[in-house]
């Protein structure tokens, strides 16, 4: 083909010199074609001199040794056999004992896809900052009002006093109910919508806008020298529940006083009353917002106002049992649900406790205090309460 085949590095011709009999060991195979260079395709390769045939097959039973050893550690690095493990199982059981394992299975999937889609369908738990946010958008519940550059602000004495200690000292002064308390800020560069901030931070623990502003350090800490740095959301509502300082409403419970008699109940103890704040239940249950929004309409809480009384709120203890009561509060104060508190006043009397014992009912387990909580927070529209993990 006027092409010599000797100019080419992997040539078929034999080496000038070399030993014809040597023995080679293969790498590779030529891709040049019998037509095309006049010789057979054949294996490129290395003289590596003179070898016997039993070392050869020494080395090649080596290597298949070191395969098998690959292989056996692949094996060993996969998942386990879960077929395999199942039927080693399996193998010594009767046959109506496997049917109901396969039953147990079904059964357990069947209610893993009902949660899943029960937890879609269910309606979000709003947390307490996100009530909180709400709380101070729509100004429910009130009690005195902050005049900022001509504009008046809405707020709620507990919370601000709570939060924050220019607010606790600002408040002291001016006790009565629907205050008009006029703000003098020393602070420079606050205008309104930067005060508005400011209050929305107290109510939920993060700043309602976006403003340069508050990336400047200068203007941080003159607010913080001037209102003071509060604690987070979480532990300053905490501090509101346990010491209800600015209590304007109660909650009390309505009994059957033959049961009472029948079993030296004490009538204080079964009538005992719980304060709370009426921002703070009202922003957490729809059921209380209404029930005292009812109440404005009617115009019994103009004579709680210029009575100075607390709002009272009495709950039939046979939908709401009161050992109940400071668990609800409890999580709408702090989004926790604490089912210890059930059990750490047991001198406190029940009208739910003496109908089980007139019954002759043995104690609620655990199980059965969180079945009948949830179904309360259901009533009460308090979502987190009903979902929360208890």
């Amino acid at each position: 083909m006027g092409a010599n085949a000797s100019n080419y590095p992997h040539s078929c011709s034999p080496r000038v010199g070399g030993n014809s009999q040597a023995q080679q060991t293969f790498i590779g195979t030529s891709s040049y074609s019998q037509q095309g260079y006049g010789c057979e395709s054949k294996l490129y390769s290395l003289d590596h001199g003179h070898e016997k045939p039993q070392d050869k097959k020494k080395r090649t039973s080596g290597l298949a040794t070191l395969k098998k050893k690959f292989i056996k550690r692949r094996k060993s690095n996969r998942s386990a056999d879960h077929a395999k493990q199942m039927r080693e199982l399996l193998s010594g059981w009767d046959v109506r004992d496997v049917n109901a394992l396969v039953e147990e299975y079904e059964g357990t999937s069947a209610l893993k896809e009902l949660s899943l889609q029960a937890s879609l369908a269910r309606p979000e738990a709003r947390t307490l900052q996100k009530d909180m946010a709400d709380l101070y958008e729509y100004k429910y519940c009130t009690d005195v009002d902050l005049i900022f550059q001509e504009t008046c602000f809405p707020v709620h004495r507990a919370i601000l006093a709570a939060r924050c200690p220019f607010f606790k000292t600002l408040l002291s002064s001016s006790p009565e109910y629907g205050a008009e308390i006029i703000m003098d800020i020393n602070t420079a560069g606050i205008d309104m919508p930067m005060f508005s901030a400011l209050l929305h931070y107290l109510y939920t623990g993060e700043f309602g806008m976006e403003d340069s502003r508050f990336q400047n350090v200068d203007i941080l800490v003159q607010l913080s020298e001037e209102f003071g740095t509060p604690n987070s959301l979480d532990v300053d509502m905490r501090g509101l529940f346990d010491y209800m300082c600015y209590y304007d409403v109660v909650l009390s419970f309505s009994s059957d006083s033959e049961l009472v008699e029948a079993f030296g109940g004490n009538q204080n103890c079964l009538d005992e009353e719980l304060k709370a704040h009426k921002a703070i239940i009202s922003a957490r249950s729809p059921f209380f917002r209404n029930l005292l929004q009812r109440r404005i309409r009617t115009g019994e809480e103009i004579t709680d106002r210029t009575l100075r009384t607390p709002t009272r709120i009495i709950l039939d203890e046979s939908i709401i049992p009161k050992k109940y009561a400071k668990v609800i509060l409890h999580c709408m104060y702090t989004d926790v649900v604490d089912l210890s508190v059930l059990h750490c006043s047991p001198t406190v009397g029940s009208l739910s406790e003496v109908q089980a014992l007139v019954a002759g009912k043995p104690n609620m387990t655990r199980a059965e205090e969180a079945m009948e909580l949830y179904h309360i927070a259901l009533f009460l529209e308090f979502n987190m309460l009903a979902q929360e993990k208890l």
